[in-house]
């Protein structure tokens, strides 16, 4: 676990670094084969390129706001020391199964891949969310922020669940994707 943390530490310091190098800076590393210990076929110039604000397109840059904020400003107070009630229990799980095929299937994708059928008019695109409920940004505040409030104030069409959905309801749709969208029974 340790040294996981300070692999994560690494590459988020190296993120943060390379947003703050400056444009000759940015083009001397892209170019660059030794940046990396030797013209290896590595993260090297790959790494730079689409990270730094001004190379994301737009709906990158309306994902990524979320997250900034949430990276640096946290949650809002009422989300703050929200923790999930439910353990991944057969019931809870079919129950956000139900949940989730009802309000989140149709943009997320049945397993939670981005590819709902209203998905393809959606800019920016909804979340991949099988893989980020896995992250450690998906913080159980931060799940329950974003579901609760939708996307409006960030540029994007997440509806807000908050008065569609109890709070036990949004919880169960965590506990289900959680446990990885797996199939109802």
């Amino acid at each position: 676990m340790l040294r996981t943390l300070k692999r994560f530490s690494l590459l988020t310091v190296l993120a943060i670094g390379s947003a703050t190098i400056s444009g000759c800076d940015q083009e001397r590393v892209r170019h660059s084969s030794d940046w990396w210990g030797g013209g290896h076929m590595g993260p090297g110039p790959m790494w730079h390129h689409g990270w730094q604000w001004q190379e994301m397109h737009g709906s990158q840059r309306q994902r990524a706001i979320r997250h900034w904020t949430y990276m640096n400003q946290g949650v809002p107070s009422a989300y703050q020391s929200a923790r999930n009630p439910f353990q991944a229990t057969e019931s809870t799980v079919r129950s956000g199964a139900a949940l989730y095929r009802q309000n989140c299937a149709s943009c997320h994708g049945p397993r939670g891949l981005g590819n709902g059928m209203a998905a393809r008019s959606l800019e920016p695109s909804p979340a991949i969310l099988t893989y980020f409920v896995q992250s450690p940004m998906a913080a159980d505040a931060y799940l329950l922020w974003a579901i609760s409030e939708g996307g409006a104030n960030f540029g994007t069409d997440m509806p807000a669940f908050k008065h569609a959905l109890s709070r036990s309801e949004i919880w169960k749709i965590i506990t289900y994707m959680r446990a990885g969208f797996p199939e109802p029974r």
